[in-house]
Formats: structure tokens, sequence, C-alpha cells
């Protein structure tokens, strides 16, 4: 695959995934222009890419879908039905790009249904009271020559009634980029030829101030600039050989505490210093905040939201917290079950929370943070429990126990049938669950990287999940003893 293109995919999918996130976050709060802002600028990046690439079908979707989100900037009320339409293109836009990856050619096909949704969306979405719309602004191009029967203005009327090309610009998208671009870059030196007052103030001034940043993607810029992208496979490379060279590090220390060599030990520290530095430093190299695997979360949370009938609010807490990056890789889909099992399973719907004294909107709640040399990480809701009854119940109906263990087991293993393959209380399968799939995964890939899970459930008050992770997988540090001429080594 070109390189140009590979750097296409990567960058255009991990620019999906923030404006996944970021529009979920901007239909809370549509006051926030600046999640706005962000979202229009990463959209429009992926827009003049695809121009640039030769990719009529991507450039076209992404250009409907800026020119509906250009008409949020411009005061048209954020519904929810709009949002759920421009997400909608995200999600045909990554289809395209996976297609685009597999066969390195842009898939054939017509978006047209979706683009004009878009397009009606965006004509009939905006009213004001003052004023009927106005139309669309001219294109920055150049106009056919007036027919003779036709005067100047009916000319203009039309070519400004003539809707956007993709790739085309308005001039009121100019005018806003001059002046986004106006409170970034400082005024340009004053020339010598005609030196103002106040030039040696000018010449004094930096030629370019940072301008402060948001916490999400206004940073993303001066991040840029200090980071750069490495294939995985070299850094796994590197890491096994930084994890041969510990083993031989530690070979050379055991030597050494036998023949008492004196003047091998101070070399010898020196080096198992630096292997130590160096041990930590491409370790982290391969560290990632666990807000990686948290990002799909709200739009999943959104979505299911409408398609349960319930009102569910995702709380994160710890997005910062690092792990390495082959752990969070294993983490993600176990996550992602979780989630959809507390919203389908653990919240009730709107009139049973009202009924059982509760408020109509149910939570689910994400914390991770650094125990030791782990992770921890909770999901937890606000729901109703686990029914320990029916869990018993579909214990025995599948043959995994019997009444008599049954009556010995405490309500914390009981619990923990629901991981077992196979194993779902819900009344009948559904597109969220009911295959007895998700839990199973959970615990699959958990026990594949040593973890371990714990369930804690209050009936009528909700449940939570946590787990515990090492935070990577590449060196583990462990008490090496002996005992009856075996060596033992104790994490």
């Amino acid at each position: 695959m070109d390189d140009l293109l590979r750097e296409f995919l990567t960058e255009t999918s991990e620019s999906l995934d923030t404006v996944d996130n970021q529009l979920v976050r901007f239909e809370q709060d549509p006051s926030d222009a600046k999640i706005l802002d962000n979202i229009f600028r990463l959209v429009h990046t992926i827009k003049g890419t695809c121009g640039f690439l030769g990719l009529p079908r991507l450039e076209a979707l992404a250009h409907a879908g800026e020119t509906l989100m250009g008409k949020f900037r411009d005061g048209m009320p954020v519904k929810a039905e709009a949002v759920t339409l421009i997400l909608s293109s995200i999600d045909r836009i990554k289809e395209i790009l996976a297609g685009l990856e597999a066969t390195e050619t842009e898939p054939e096909g017509t978006d047209e249904d979706l683009i004009e949704q878009l397009h009606a969306m965006a004509e009939g979405g905006h009213h004001t009271a003052e004023a009927p719309p106005e139309p669309a602004p001219a294109p920055v191009v150049a106009a056919p020559p007036a027919k003779p029967a036709v005067t100047a203005g009916t000319l203009v009327e039309q070519v400004l009634e003539r809707p956007l090309r993709p790739g085309e610009v308005s001039l009121d998208d100019l005018e806003r980029a001059f002046r986004e671009t106006a409170t970034e870059v400082a005024p340009a030196p004053v020339a010598k030829a005609a030196p103002a007052p106040d030039a040696k103030e000018v010449k004094a001034k930096p030629a370019r101030k940072p301008v402060a940043m948001d916490a999400d993607g206004e940073v993303a810029d001066k991040i840029a600039n200090q980071s750069i992208r490495v294939n995985v496979d070299t850094l796994e490379h590197l890491m096994t050989m930084v994890s041969e060279l510990v083993l031989t590090r530690n070979q050379l220390l055991e030597i050494s505490r036998r023949n008492e060599d004196t003047e091998f030990k101070v070399p010898l520290q020196r080096l198992s210093n630096v292997t130590a530095e160096l041990q930590e430093g491409v370790m982290k190299t391969r560290m990632q905040p666990i807000g990686n695997a948290w990002q799909k979360l709200p739009r999943i949370v959104r979505d299911l939201s409408g398609e349960l009938g319930k009102q569910i609010e995702l709380e994160m807490h710890g997005a910062d917290t690092e792990l390495d990056r082959q752990v969070l890789d294993l983490i993600k889909d176990p996550l992602t079950h979780m989630v959809r099992n507390s919203a389908d399973h653990g919240l009730e719907t709107p009139a049973e929370r009202l009924a059982a004294g509760k408020g109509e909107q149910g939570t689910i709640r994400l914390s991770a943070y650094h125990e030791g040399g782990h992770i921890i990480i909770c999901i937890a809701d606000n729901g109703r429990g686990l029914n320990t009854e029916r869990i018993k119940a579909k214990a025995l109906q599948n043959g995994l126990v019997t009444e008599a263990e049954l009556e010995k087991m405490t309500e914390a293993q009981i619990h923990k049938f629901i991981f077992a393959p196979g194993f779902s209380t819900a009344a009948q399968v559904t597109s969220v669950s009911g295959r007895g799939v998700g839990m199973d995964v959970v615990r699959t890939n958990i026990d594949q990287i040593g973890g371990t899970i714990d369930i804690k459930s209050v009936a009528g008050e909700g449940s939570s999940v946590t787990i515990k992770i090492p935070l990577t997988l590449a060196i583990v540090s462990a008490l090496i003893v002996e005992a009856g001429g075996d060596r033992f080594a104790i994490p």
C-alpha cells in the first residue's frame, strides 16, 4: 500500500473517532463553540485530503456533512435528528474507508440518499423570524458569460442559487477562515519603504504567538509537532530486545554476586542503571491513555439510549490513566460489552425508575486508576442490580450446577455464572443482547492478560464490575526463590 494512502487511512480513522465523540458532547452542550470548531476543522481536513487523493465519494459525503455543521455555526438549532444524520454519514465514510483499505481503491457506489438527506436537513432545519432564509453564497468560481437575453442581475441571482459542489468554498467560509486566522497570526512586519510610527514595536513582537488551547482538540496541533508515528512492529521488536537485555543484566548480576569481584561490580552497576532507564523509556513508548479505549463509548451509549428507550448518562473518570498498548487492545471489546450490558440489563426504563423512586435518567460510571503494578477499571450503574434468582434458574437450566451445589454457594459465586459461555437471562434475543456471548468474551480476554474480575450487586441500587489487570505484559517483576533444588518466580 502506498505510504500516503496508509497515512491517510490512519489519520482519518483517528479523526472520525474524535468526531464521533465530540458530536455527542456537542449535542449535550450546543453552546460550546470550541467543540463545534474542532469538529468542523477535522471534517474540513478530511474533505480536503479526499479531494487531493481523488476520492470523490468520501469528498462528497464529507462536504455534505460539513455543510450541515456549517448551519450549526450559523445558529441552526442542534436537534437529535441532525446529529444522528451526521453520525450516519460518518458510519458510511468508515465503511468506504474499510473498502479502500482492503482494495486500495475507493469502492464503487452512490451516497446520494444520504447526501440528499444532509442537504435537506441543512436547507430545512434553519429558520429565522426576521427574514426568509438567504440563498447559498456564491462559490469562488468563474461565472459563465451572460447571454444577450439575460440581464446581469438575473445571472447573478442564478449563480447565487447554485448549490456548492464538493471541494468549493463559500465566501462566508473564506471570511470566517480569515477572521479565525487573524486571531492566531500576529501582524506582518512593516515594509522599509513605508515605515510606520510604531514600526519598531511591530518588529519587536514575535512573528507568531501561541494561542491558549482547550483540553480536547485545540492542543492537538501543539502535540502533533512533538510526536512522530512509529510502526507497532518496530516497537515490539525494540521491546523484545530490551527484555533480552534485562535478562542478560540479571544473569551478570548473579555472576557478580557469586564471584565477589569488586572491580567488575562498578561498571556492572552502571550497566544495570542504564538498562533500567532504557527499559522504562521503551515501556513508556508503549503506554497509551485508557481514554483511547473509551472514545467510542459515548456514541454507543447514545445509540443504545434511543434504541432501548432509556435515558442514560455516561460518566468517565481517569481517562488519562495509562497502560500498555497491547493490554489496551485486549480490553476494548470487554469494556464495550459491559457498557452495553449495563445499559440493557442493568438500567431500567424511565417509567420503571420513577416507580422505584429514582430519577428518570440512569447513570453508567467508568473509572480507572493505578494500584501498584496494576490498573483498576470499574464499570458501575445505578440500575436494578443483578437478579440472583433468575441467574440461579438459568444456571440450573443450562446444567452448570446442581441444586445441592447451588445451596452452598454465596451470592457472589452465583453472580459469576453470567460469564459462562452462552449464559443470558434475557427473555428474548435482540440486537443488543440475549445470545450469551458478551460476558463470555469479557472473561476470556481478561483471563488472557492475567487479570481478575469481581462483581458486586445490590438489588434495586445497581451493580459494579471491577477489573484488575497488569499495566504491561512485556516484563513482570518477580521474586526468585529456591526450594528443594528448584527455582520459582513469584510475581
